[in-house]
């Protein structure tokens, strides 16, 4: 198939999707504007401890890596560096904590907010993100492949991502944040409905 008629198939799922959350009163399309409602489902609650626990270890890397930084740089007295920075250069690991403490705290909270998630008809809708925002729409008969994948935090509290993956990288999509057993029933509904669907079209 052609990259503009796989660009013309996709143009026709986005219009059905469309259509299909318009019926349920999700979408008002009209001609410049068309609105997106939140996705129905949120994600565990178990997730900001997840995201949190991400932050932490981040911000002590960070941190940590400009304090190790700010030894070598006063102890070498770098030359090439103004006079000025080398005689303040020990602020250097209280601006990064500065900077990134706070983030790493609100960061899992905001996302909390942001990640949602819904499986509508025949389509998965996903919204992502926390300062940039991602709205995923998935037809479930353009799925190849569902996985269900767990790191090691995400054992430890009893959570996993569902991985959705299309034949296009743009349609595919990633919901993180589940617990262990929402995660396994969408990934198991999911790969038998799109099976179902693509036995329907043979």
């Amino acid at each position: 198939m052609s990259d503009h008629a796989e660009e013309q198939s996709d143009v026709t799922d986005r219009a059905a999707v469309a259509g299909r959350m318009s019926e349920h009163g999700g979408w008002s399309l009209g001609r410049d504007h068309v609105p997106l409602r939140p996705p129905a489902n949120p994600v565990s609650r178990k997730a900001v401890a997840l995201w949190l626990l991400e932050g932490v270890f981040w911000s002590v890397v960070l941190v940590g890596g400009s304090f190790f930084l700010t030894r070598w740089i006063d102890g070498a007295r770098w030359s090439w560096l103004p006079v000025w920075m080398v005689d303040h250069i020990w602020w250097l690991p209280v601006l990064v904590a500065v900077l990134v403490v706070p983030g790493a705290i609100a960061e899992p909270f905001w996302r909390y907010a942001v990640h949602r998630w819904e499986l509508s008809g025949d389509v998965v809708y996903a919204r992502s993100g926390w300062i940039a925002r991602e709205w995923t729409f998935v037809p479930v008969s353009r799925i190849q492949t569902v996985d269900k994948a767990q790191g090691t935090l995400e054992r430890a509290l009893g959570l996993a991502t569902v991985e959705i993956r299309t034949a296009s990288h743009a349609g595919s999509s990633t919901i993180k944040g589940l617990d262990y057993g929402v995660a396994a029933a969408l990934a198991e509904g999911l790969a038998r409905r799109s099976e179902e669907l693509r036995d329907d079209a043979t």
